[in-house]
């Protein structure tokens, strides 16, 4: 029933359960979800007072509800999840028996499903399949108890929240919400926009879009309208009550009720259609926003035809400039690439993308179809690697279903998927995995009888293709049509049709195009020469996205005489292209002599150096690169000079937001990579370090994710880290400062619950190790409560703990 109302009733969700609970005596330490069985009645009274504000849906106390988070507890999932539904249905029919209840009107319970407190591999160690499954125990559980939707919210990592949204959609028919949560530049701790955030959740079908929590509504407002001028989709908004303080480990909210009403009023009238509250919002504040909202109606939920692929960071929208489609890393005619996939070789196949990506790709084309190997095993891997050293969306390109359902099951991001045809098997095949996954599809028009050798013919299949796929509710932006290129060569009259079929396809069908370029070319001499001709050709008629050698210098300059509004030149190859140059005589006589020498050369191993090969990410060339250097230099020179050069120069990029943590993660990996080669080269000397520093999150808190990120590049920078994990005693981290003579400890703290904790290990720290200088972090904390509770350093993100390493170690 509620998924009839999405976009259509402006519905109240309700506010902050966690500071409810705390002002109800929940202690740091003490699990909110295992209060669904032992205070029962405590969260039943938070749910009726939300209730009696206004709220249309209550959501569940289930937040921390998945089997890794409650391994310390002694309760599970199964237990504790119908208790946590079973707490909101009571709560609904006592306030619909009360005599609070005097507007007749339906309320609903949102299953609530938090973020597991890992990263995802290949940043951290939790594999994707094994995020679904905790993700799945807990869907199945909430709706076999009753839940009326699913609220997946509080996501930093967009990784994360596929594998959640799956699991909801896959074992469940329940209504599903996606929402995250951004930093103050608006972005996700793995760097996606809300741009990246509506086409993940929109190509995964989800029903409504969502921001909460981080902080209040002033803040989030930008952000809100970016998602409202993209989504068609109805979107949600849950901020907190204003950024936290802390008085005695208690978090203080500045953003009074009457002032968060009227700021989310705003929002109402902008279009959002789901209101509610996060951190530090109280009955007090959902009833004030229900008084202030009630009678808004919320512009209609429009549908806005943008076709758009995305990274995990990034999104392409066809239409908006030409979209170039790097095409060289498919095995057709490049005996090298053959050989790498063959013997595994990512390294040649990651240096080919880079190149690609270096030389203006806005998207990378992903072939594995060779008859050698097991195509579906050896695509995944190749996307995970490529997405581990590029954000550049992929083009996933092969005729293996199971190649490509795999692959696009674990892409991160909406892919192109490359391809599907008018033949009704293979449109079979290929819908439902993008019903599924999302993606925008390179249509061929072809069908059961081939190529049409006329324009009108390829429409018509097009047209059919259009109409098929409206049986898996796909519409036609999720298309990007491919009139087919033929070789002119064994046609004259090829090109033509095809430019032909690219202006039909937009006027008549208003749908993206893309063509395979070089196609056109073969069986004729310097083939470039042709290529950028037929390529200008196509922009002028309306082409959207390209398949094409990017290292060709040729076709960027096709591009930028079409940005400046030039027509294609008319010339020796535009004639041949045209049906004007009979036989080819005059091309040929005019480029058959020349020599080709329009393409760059991808770099080989001997040409990168060290510093290259950590920016970008490539693990065996900057092993490569450490082995070569230590023929002439010694360990310590490389280790100075050119490794941390290379993760200060990544260091910077980070925080002046032009690389994202995925990037600066893999920098990591590769420096270390490195730094093995060299810790053998140096012998008994590669024990010497910087000095020590002891790192954990604090007790009460089961989250890592800042703290493992810290590790990382702490030991990139040569210092020793003793890690003593999370749920760490203050004791503990006393003990461990004080075995290790450490001078610096590293503490985290990711729940509002456990800020206590910080003080209280802080406090132990300075009177039994007051020599012992203590950074702290967390998305929970401010600079200024650090400061307050003795912290000598507060770091905002990974790189501000090397930082203030350096400086207390006397390294900068």
């Amino acid at each position: 029933m509620i998924r009839n109302l999405l976009g259509k009733q402006l519905l109240f969700l309700d506010g902050a359960m966690g500071t409810q609970l705390e002002a109800a005596g929940l202690k740091a330490g003490d699990s909110p979800d295992v209060w669904n069985i032992t205070n029962a009645d405590l969260v039943r009274n938070v749910h009726l007072n939300y209730l009696a504000a206004g709220s249309d849906i209550i959501i569940t106390n289930t937040f921390g509800c998945t089997a890794n988070k409650l391994a310390h507890t002694g309760y599970t999932v199964e237990q504790i999840v119908p208790n946590a539904v079973a707490n909101a249905k009571m709560a609904i029919e006592a306030y619909s028996a009360s005599a609070a209840f005097t507007v007749s009107k339906p309320h609903f319970v949102a299953l609530d499903i938090g973020p597991t407190g890992k990263l995802l591999k290949p940043l951290g160690d939790l594999h994707f399949e094994e995020a679904y499954e905790l993700f799945r125990t807990t869907v199945i559980a909430g709706a076999k108890a009753g839940a009326d939707l699913i609220l997946i919210e509080t996501f930093s990592d967009a990784y994360e929240l596929k594998a959640a949204v799956l699991a909801a959609k896959e074992n469940s028919n329940l209504p599903v919400i996606g929402s995250v949560t951004l930093d103050k530049n608006g972005k996700m701790l793995t760097g996606g926009g809300v741009d990246v955030v509506v086409a993940l959740l929109e190509g995964l079908r989800v029903d409504a879009i969502g921001i909460n929590c981080g902080f209040g509504p002033e803040q989030l407002a930008p952000y809100v309208t970016q998602a409202l001028n993209v989504s068609s989709t109805p979107i949600l908004l849950m901020p907190n009550a204003g950024l936290p303080d802390y008085t005695e480990g208690v978090p203080q909210y500045n953003v009074n009720p009457e002032t968060f009403a009227q700021l989310m009023q705003q929002n109402a009238e902008n279009g959002v259609w789901l209101l509610g509250g996060c951190c530090g919002t109280t009955p007090v504040h959902i009833g004030a926003l229900v008084k202030n909202c009630n009678k808004i109606k919320p512009p209609e939920v429009t549908c806005k035809n943008l076709t758009v692929t995305s990274s995990y960071s990034k999104t392409i929208t066809f239409g908006v400039k030409p979209v170039i489609i790097g095409e060289r890393i498919n095995p057709t005619g490049k005996p090298q690439l053959k050989r790498a996939l063959k013997d595994g070789d990512y390294d040649f196949l990651l240096r080919e993308a880079i190149t690609q990506i270096d030389q203006g790709a806005d998207v990378l084309d992903v072939n594995a179809g060779i008859p050698e190997i097991d195509e579906a095993a050896v695509l995944e891997s190749l996307v995970e690697q490529l997405q581990t050293i590029t954000d550049a969306p992929l083009q996933l390109d092969t005729a293996n279903i199971g190649a490509m359902a795999r692959a696009m099951r674990i892409y991160n991001g909406k892919p192109v998927v490359n391809s599907v045809n008018g033949k009704e098997k293979v449109m079979d095949a290929v819908f439902p995995l993008v019903q599924q996954y999302g993606g925008v599809v390179v249509a061929l028009t072809l069908d059961e009888n081939g190529i049409p050798e006329t324009v009108r013919g390829r429409i018509d299949i097009a047209k059919k293709m259009l109409e098929h796929a409206k049986k898996y509710n796909i519409g036609k932006e999720a298309f990007l049509f491919d009139p087919l290129t033929m070789a002119v060569s064994a046609g004259q009259d090829s090109a033509r049709i095809t430019l032909e079929c690219v202006r039909l396809l937009k006027e008549e069908l208003g749908v993206k195009t893309s063509l395979g370029v070089s196609n056109i070319s073969f069986g004729l001499p310097n083939r470039n020469i042709l290529n950028s001709a037929f390529f200008s050709l196509a922009l002028d008629v309306g082409l959207n996205a390209a398949i094409l050698n990017p290292n060709v210098r040729s076709m960027h300059q096709a591009i930028e005489a079409y940005t400046k509004g030039e027509s294609a030149p008319q010339n020796a190859a535009t004639d041949a292209l045209l049906g004007k140059d009979n036989q080819f005589l005059h091309y040929i006589e005019t480029y058959g002599g020349q020599q080709a020498n329009d393409a760059v050369k991808t770099k080989d191993s001997d040409d990168m150096a060290l510093n290259e090969a950590i920016l970008k990410g490539f693990k065996q060339q900057a092993v490569h690169c450490v082995q070569r250097s230590l023929e002439h230099n010694e360990p310590l020179d490389i280790i100075e000079h050119e490794l941390i050069p290379a993760l200060n120069t990544a260091g910077q990029c980070f925080e002046r937001g032009t690389m994202y943590l995925p990037q600066l993660l893999m920098c990591a990996e590769a420096a270390k990579s490195a730094f093995t080669v060299i810790r053998t080269a140096m012998g008994d000397r590669a024990n010497d370090t910087i000095g020590t520093i002891v790192i954990a999150t604090v007790e009460g808190d089961v989250h890592d994710i800042g703290k493992n990120i810290v590790r990382s590049l702490l030991e990139n920078y040569r210092f020793n880290v003793v890690d003593l994990g999370k749920d760490v005693p203050a004791h503990c981290v006393v003990e461990a400062v004080q075995k290790h003579n450490s001078k610096l400890v590293g503490l985290s703290a990711l729940m509002t619950t456990t800020v206590v904790s910080m003080e209280k290990t802080i406090s132990a720290l300075s009177k039994s190790a007051p020599d012992c200088k203590i950074i702290c972090g967390g998305a929970v904390l401010t600079k200024e409560y650090a400061e307050r509770i003795g912290a000598h350093c507060y770091a905002k993100d990974a790189m501000a703990g090397v930082r203030y390493a350096q400086q207390v170690f006397g390294v900068v």
